[in-house]
């Protein structure tokens, strides 16, 4: 009774301490309104800036070559393993204190190998232990929970992704069309200059106002700096005052396209766009609002938890080959560590906004839409 009374004891305090560290923040009930209340920022938050890469055929080669070693060799500075620092802790820290207690309880060996009978000679104090099996019947069940965790969180990333890519696509495409149905009879060269560009501006304004829809209050400073500097100010102050901007800049979008002289068929084609985009931000808006339902991940969380905190009272036996049983301890902050590191590169997906360099797609639309519209027809094509 007393060996169980303090397994249970030891498991309510860590357990404790892990959801005091999980708790997860409280969510607005205004749709991605700003009356969140500021809280500090963990370096997971911090780091997830770092991970908006965009790889070019150089950074192809050398994700290839070396991946192993220098995989292994920034071990340390992984965002990843300095998140979960804390549970790795209480997991260590629970099989030191198998170690310790079994140690006092039961006796244990010098550092010359005698073994030493228990200083606090008592029935109270009795070796603490659990059976193995237990943990190896739970095993696939908790692998099967992990790996539906890791593939949903990687298909909202995909998604994501597949969305911005939907976006790229089809401004170039929106823009090109535009220049190429126009129909210049009766228009004056500067007028054709003003109106494409209108295009082009306007094609950006939407994909900007789609990434600050999507993006933290830190970026707002940013937003409006970027508004200002290249749409009127008229059209910049009426985005931003808009309750939801990105609808706002799709129809100052429309607005442009029903103001360029093409033929009504060719401006419904253009219009299939900007349906496109719509679908895209809604796409979007769900993702962001609507995470793996929390029963899911919350029971994931504590299944691991438990798991990997009743470990080292298993690991006991089968480490009795070692100095009193230490290599638990080494042993149990490995395993938590890749354990836990699963549960959180999950997390870290789940939400793929902040994680995808939307700012650099941005750029590149606003400057491929310029150059798109900057194009002149070739003569030298006509002979």
């Amino acid at each position: 009774m007393m060996r169980t009374a303090v397994v249970i004891l030891l498991l309510a305090s860590t357990v404790a301490a892990f959801n005091t560290h999980r708790q997860p923040c409280k969510v607005s009930t205004e749709l991605f309104g700003s009356t969140k209340p500021k809280k500090s920022v963990s370096y997971g938050e911090e780091s997830r800036k770092f991970r908006r890469t965009i790889y070019t055929h150089d950074d192809w080669v050398k994700h290839r070559s070396n991946r192993f070693a220098r995989s292994i060799l920034s071990f340390k500075s992984s965002g990843i393993y300095k998140n979960i620092g804390r549970e790795v802790l209480l997991t260590t820290a629970v099989a030191t204190f198998v170690v310790l207690w079994n140690m006092v309880a039961c006796g244990f060996k010098g550092l010359d190998g005698v073994v030493h009978p228990s200083p606090f000679p008592s029935r109270l104090l009795t070796k603490l232990t659990l059976p193995l099996a237990p943990f190896t019947l739970a095993s696939p069940s908790l692998g099967l929970l992990l790996v539906f965790r890791t593939n949903s969180s990687y298909q909202r990333w995909d998604e994501a992704r597949k969305n911005w890519g939907m976006n790229i696509n089809h401004t170039r495409d929106l823009v090109r069309t535009g220049v190429s149905f126009y129909d210049k009879t009766g228009v004056s060269d500067k007028q054709r200059e003003e109106d494409l560009k209108r295009l082009s501006r306007c094609t950006w304004s939407f994909v900007r106002a789609m990434k600050r829809h999507l993006s933290p209050e830190d970026d707002e400073t940013d937003f409006k700096k970027e508004m200002y500097e290249k749409l009127s100010v008229g059209q910049a102050e009426a985005v931003i005052k808009a309750v939801h901007r990105p609808n706002r800049a799709l129809h100052d979008l429309s607005m442009a396209i029903e103001n360029l002289p093409m033929h009504f068929l060719r401006k419904n084609q253009m219009h299939k766009s900007i349906t496109i985009f719509e679908d895209n931000l809604g796409g979007s808006e769900r993702l962001l609002t609507s995470p793996v339902p929390l029963f899911y991940s919350r029971h994931t969380a504590r299944f691991l938890s438990f798991w990997l905190i009743l470990l080292p009272f298993a690991l006991f036996d089968a480490f009795a080959s070692t100095w009193n049983h230490v290599g638990i301890i080494p042993t149990t902050s490995i395993i938590s560590l890749f354990m836990f590191g699963i549960e959180e590169l999950a997390t870290q997906m789940e939400e793929p906004f902040t994680i995808l360099p939307m700012q650099a797609f941005c750029d590149k639309i606003g400057n491929w839409c310029n150059e798109i519209v900057s194009w002149e027809p070739d003569a030298r094509l006509d002979s």
